[in-house]
């Protein structure tokens, strides 16, 4: 395996790309909850939250996965006008110990799937009838310690496949063959990593899929460089050594055309790497608190100015969106980010998504709790 390690350089030596100056002016955003703002009425241990429109009504509903490492029941919502999910309904008839429900179409036939990732019970494809139910599919694998699950298309034949990240077992990339059956299995990183999370994306504009791990327990995150046959030989280190990352997201934050990572930290500060053209991540750019514990992050322009805002899911902390500064990358002055709070400080988000739920141009944020309710929040002017 061929090893690339970033030379570790202060980061106030270091030149930023400068992009355009001419930015959008945003108005400040605030996300307004409220004791109605909930989907459904438990407090389950629920790892994560996904946004897309499952009956096909053109409204954006939640697939919500419960359990974690205890078995409960995976619930649909549906929203029935302008971010009221007044409906509820069972995705599945067992119950699982679930991480992760991500969202795709992956039998082609024009509605929106469910892959399900468990943690050492079977998991699991829920396809759907085009009205929001869902039926059993293809069982993914043998069992494992799933911790998160991501859809994208890695072999590059149009259809939706699935990786798997375990913590302290193989992750697996599941290829499909275009009807939702997933016969082809494939390993990537190291056998006993501890891989929370995966992003994928395209990062040394080569035309094909880059991993991005985030990696905890005393175990450096890095890249995984696509050789076009799916081959992840060549590894990219970024972050410390010992950092404890829970979740990465990517996207392009400083406007220069190349991707960046975004890395939520556990007792440190989180950190956005920027990219450059070979898929290194030397330019370390560290946000949030000092004892940052970040379980999810999603990257979306929050207040429509053009640019990718950070939102974050914090334990035991508020969460947070992260507006970006372009000044800040324009002409290397002021913060990075500024902070808008929101979201109750005892709360346990493990995930989170954002769309637009009432249909007023602007992304809301819905938060997956463990151990209190799900809730969303409205994205509105600041008063």
């Amino acid at each position: 395996m061929k090893l690339v390690s970033p030379t570790l350089v202060p980061f106030t030596l270091l030149t930023l790309c400068v992009i355009s100056t001419s930015v959008a002016v945003a108005k400040p955003r605030s996300f307004v909850g409220s004791s109605r703002a909930t989907l459904g009425t438990l407090s389950n241990l629920t790892a994560s939250a996904r946004l897309g429109d499952f009956d096909g009504d053109g409204d954006l509903d939640v697939a919500v996965a419960n359990g974690r490492h205890w078995p409960q029941q995976n619930f649909l919502f549906l929203n029935q006008v302008r971010g009221r999910f007044n409906v509820q309904r069972r995705l599945g008839k067992d119950l699982r110990t679930t991480y992760a429900t991500e969202v795709a179409d992956l039998d082609g036939d024009g509605d929106l799937d469910i892959a399900v990732g468990n943690d050492m019970a079977p998991s699991q494809v829920m396809l759907n009838d085009g009205h929001g139910r869902f039926v059993p599919g293809a069982i993914l694998g043998e069992l494992s310690s799933v911790r998160s699950l991501t859809l994208a298309d890695l072999d590059g034949d149009g259809d939706v496949d699935i990786l798997a990240t375990s913590r302290g077992r193989p992750n697996r990339i599941f290829l499909n063959d275009g009807n939702a059956r997933f016969g082809i299995e494939k390993t990537f990183g190291g056998p006993g990593d501890s891989t929370i999370s995966v992003a994928v994306a395209d990062l040394n504009n080569d035309g094909h899929n880059d991993l991005v791990l985030a990696n905890r327990d005393g175990q450096q995150s890095y890249v995984l460089l696509n050789d076009g046959q799916l081959g992840f030989q060549t590894k990219v280190y970024f972050g410390g050594k010992r950092d404890e990352t829970r979740a990465v997201a990517v996207g392009d934050i400083n406007g220069d055309g190349m991707m960046d990572v975004v890395a939520g930290n556990i007792g440190q500060p989180n950190a956005l790497y920027l990219g450059d053209s070979s898929g290194r991540f030397e330019t370390r750019v560290p946000f949030g608190r000092a004892d940052s514990q970040t379980y999810a992050i999603k990257l979306a322009d929050m207040d429509n100015d053009q640019s990718l805002d950070v939102v974050i899911g914090n334990v035991g902390q508020s969460n947070a969106v992260f507006f970006t500064n372009a000044t800040f990358f324009s002409a290397q002055t002021g913060d990075a980010f500024s902070e808008t709070l929101f979201g109750d400080a005892t709360a346990a988000t493990y995930g989170l998504d954002v769309g637009d739920l009432d249909g007023d141009g602007f992304d809301d944020i819905v938060t997956a709790n463990s151990g209190s309710l799900n809730r969303f929040f409205f994205n509105r002017a600041k008063r």
